[in-house]
């Protein structure tokens, strides 16, 4: 299964990223956990020692230089389109156990939305990789849009899931990842509504996303706050917060099924 997570910064999308790449894991599943959002946090949320060693992909100015046949740190001119990245992978990731390993994209900041260079080119690449050529489960913490996908690789995605919070902005988050992801053909986009404090809440969530496909809801939870000041993976969580990730994963599998 390959699934990208998306959503407005601090909804809480690395925090379901990091629970799904356990609960894989968990069931015999060997998991490629993707940072792709330009402030990756996902090392930490999986409790990975060391997280801050971690170099961005998008950030090795060699790497990317050598593979794209591009002068480091330039932008314009001529580059290699289809770099090879089918190694990185093995090289670049790093393992948790014996189920999970996690590689660290990183973003390209510079240059604005959409840009055409060396970086954007690798991780373009890497992306249709991960997605179309490897046959472990692909999670993906995304950026707050779908910038790492394009057309090549949307119908392979199995689920884009996008983490929204009760609140207007998030909403219109959620929305416009919508209204982008179904551009590119994908059809399986779920939602998740997270930190979630009452009925007032929930009710608030399904009103504004009716229509939409809602996985589950996840309550706010103090005990996930405090694991991630800690850096480390929230095995301690309240019982409403399990049961709704359960629930999550359940609805996801059985609406799979379905479609």
């Amino acid at each position: 299964m390959k699934i990208a997570i998306s959503g407005k910064g601090g909804v809480g999308k690395t925090t379901l990223s990091a629970f799904l790449v356990r609960w894989f894991a968990e069931q015999g599943k060997s998991v490629l956990a993707i940072d792709a959002d330009p402030d990756a946090n996902l090392a930490h949320a999986l409790g990975i020692e060391d997280a801050s060693t971690l170099t961005p992909i998008s950030q090795m100015k060699e790497l990317v230089a050598e593979r794209t046949e591009s002068v480091p740190g330039s932008y314009g001119g001529y580059f290699k389109l289809n770099p090879r990245v089918d190694d990185l992978p093995e090289k670049l990731s790093v393992r948790q156990g014996e189920n999970v390993r996690l590689m660290v994209m990183g973003g390209v900041k510079k240059g604005g939305t959409g840009c055409v260079c060396p970086e954007s080119i690798l991780l373009k690449n890497l992306v249709q990789h991960l997605i179309l050529r490897r046959d472990e489960v692909v999670i993906m913490d995304m950026e707050a849009g779908i910038e790492h996908l394009g057309r090549g690789t949307s119908k392979a995605v199995d689920w884009l899931i996008t983490v929204v919070e009760p609140g207007r902005r998030s909403i219109e988050t959620a929305a416009r990842i919508r209204e982008l992801g179904r551009d590119i053909g994908l059809t399986r986009i779920g939602l998740v509504g997270n930190k979630v404090r009452n009925d007032d809440d929930r009710a608030f969530l399904s009103k504004a996303l009716d229509g939409h496909l809602i996985l589950g809801f996840l309550p706010y939870d103090d005990l996930i706050i405090e694991a991630d000041l800690e850096a480390k993976f929230a095995d301690n969580v309240s019982s409403q917060t399990r049961v709704g990730l359960e629930a999550i994963v359940k609805n996801l599998l059985e609406a799979s099924k379905a479609t």
